[in-house]
């Protein structure tokens, strides 16, 4: 039994709804479709998402929504009359679409939420009539049928742990459950949205809901790549990932699948499977919770920018009880979340996201270091990057952070720092942004061998 999720390139145009009509057909295990609102059909075309929220601010600021209505429907009805679908299904569309616009603006917390669920929501229903029209029983199920009971936290709902019981009744149907992704329902019977990814999350939570033996995530790419491939031409395809290792990737700028999907399929013991919906044929990449057979050391590299490094130095420092708590308490006072912290005997470094940071913040921060912390020095240090190597079989090779290094040192990249967790999932270099591209390139060649050699 599997969980399909297909992402919003997948479902843009008629062509698209075509090839997931032949990708569930060919499985008949492919039982519960997680539908995301239709993408872009070219580079010019607006997302249904994007244009729903045109439409909510019109609605707010009083404004006359017609035109966003209209734009709206004729998106879903031009893929009706393409697919040959009969004309109820866009009526029950369009009559959703206009309702949008009697919603309560006053005291409505999650009028917001209820305006971008119905790209999912709407698309659900179009494919599951898709399917019927095409011999395979579907049926839609919104997610207060499912029971898809989320928190009310509007854009960052989280799913009720005893919504599980619920969810796995779903397994007794006959049918091919279409169920729209991205959204939930509040014990209040609202409307709530996941953050950002949230059709990921749908899909992940079904499929433990369900207990699904495969959870299958079908994008726009073969799989995921060992490095990014806008920085190294054609890298390699990774046919195998621990939920630890693509965590550690998502972290760092692996943008395929949002880290906050994982979840759900990782505590229930899913494994997962992105594949392309383009072509199906594919492997695609597994993420399992163990691999299931000798593999290389590092499975990749990635790096994302965007981050600052707060470093001070204090004689003795080492022999001060508290001081790193006295640290992080300032930061805590001032709201700002921090992400690593190497130290030596006498110096500590906490690098933290940029967007953290205000200049008021980082003079308050500086200020707070030298009275209450009553450091020797302190700076804030801008503009870093920092490169991932991943890979869980690291631990059990020797010369891993010397190859690395190595890399490093011959391209003439300065690493600022270097930290490894207990767990040597990953070794992380802390690199100027200037220097990121330049980096993955060196020790992906160090690691992969050079780009070319792959083609």
């Amino acid at each position: 039994m599997k969980v399909v999720k297909f992402g919003g390139s997948s479902l843009a145009s008629a062509s698209q709804l075509e090839k997931v009509l032949h990708i569930v057909k060919s499985d008949a295990e492919r039982r519960f479709v997680v539908v995301s609102a239709p993408g872009k059909r070219d580079d010019q075309d607006t997302k249904v998402t994007d244009a729903l929220i045109k439409y909510y601010r019109q609605y707010i600021a009083g404004n006359d929504v017609s035109k966003e209505q209209n734009w709206i429907i004729k998106r879903y009805s031009d893929m009706v009359s393409e697919l040959g679908l009969k004309s109820a299904i866009i009526e029950k569309i369009s009559k959703s679409i206009i309702s949008l616009a009697t919603l309560p603006i006053e005291n409505n917390e999650f009028l917001y939420d209820t305006f971008l669920a119905a790209g999912e929501n709407n698309n659900a229903k179009l494919i599951a009539a898709y399917f019927n029209h095409n011999d395979i029983p579907a049926r839609y199920v919104h997610p207060r049928e499912a029971g898809l009971v989320v928190s009310s936290e509007p854009g960052n709902a989280r799913i009720l742990p005893s919504s599980y019981d619920k969810l796995e009744e779903l397994i007794h149907s006959d049918e091919v459950l279409v169920i729209p992704g991205f959204f939930g329902v509040t014990q209040d019977g609202q409307i709530c949205t996941f953050s950002r990814g949230g059709s990921d999350i749908t899909g992940s939570i079904i499929a433990a809901g369900v207990k699904a033996d495969v959870y299958e995530n079908f994008t726009d790419v073969d799989g995921i790549f060992a490095a990014h491939p806008g920085i190294i031409h054609k890298p390699r395809s990774i046919a195998e990932l621990t939920y630890r290792e693509m965590r550690e990737l998502a972290y760092a700028g692996f943008t395929v699948l949002h880290d906050e999907a994982l979840l759900p399929a990782y505590r229930g013991k899913i494994p997962l499977v992105i594949k392309n919906t383009n072509n199906p044929e594919h492997p695609g990449t597994r993420i399992v919770h163990k691999h299931s057979e000798d593999h290389p050391p590092v499975v990749g590299i990635a790096g994302d920018s965007g981050f600052v490094s707060i470093n001070m130095s204090k004689y003795l420092m080492n022999r001060e009880v508290g001081f790193g708590r006295k640290a992080l308490q300032i930061l805590e006072d001032l709201n700002i979340g921090w992400e690593h912290m190497p130290t030596g005997i006498d110096d500590l470094s906490i690098i933290l996201r940029e967007r953290e940071l205000t200049p008021i913040k980082e003079e308050e921060i500086l200020r707070q270091l030298v009275q209450k912390a009553e450091v020797d020095y302190a700076e804030i240090e801008h503009d870093l990057s920092i490169i991932m190597i991943v890979g869980e079989k690291m631990k059990s090779h020797i010369g891993v952070t010397a190859t690395a290094t190595r890399a490093l040192s011959d391209n003439k990249i300065n690493i600022q720092m270097m930290s490894q967790g207990s767990s040597e999932v990953s070794i992380m270099f802390v690199v100027n942004k200037n220097q990121e591209k330049e980096a993955i390139r060196a020790l992906y060649k160090a690691f992969f061998g050079s780009p070319e050699s792959d083609e």
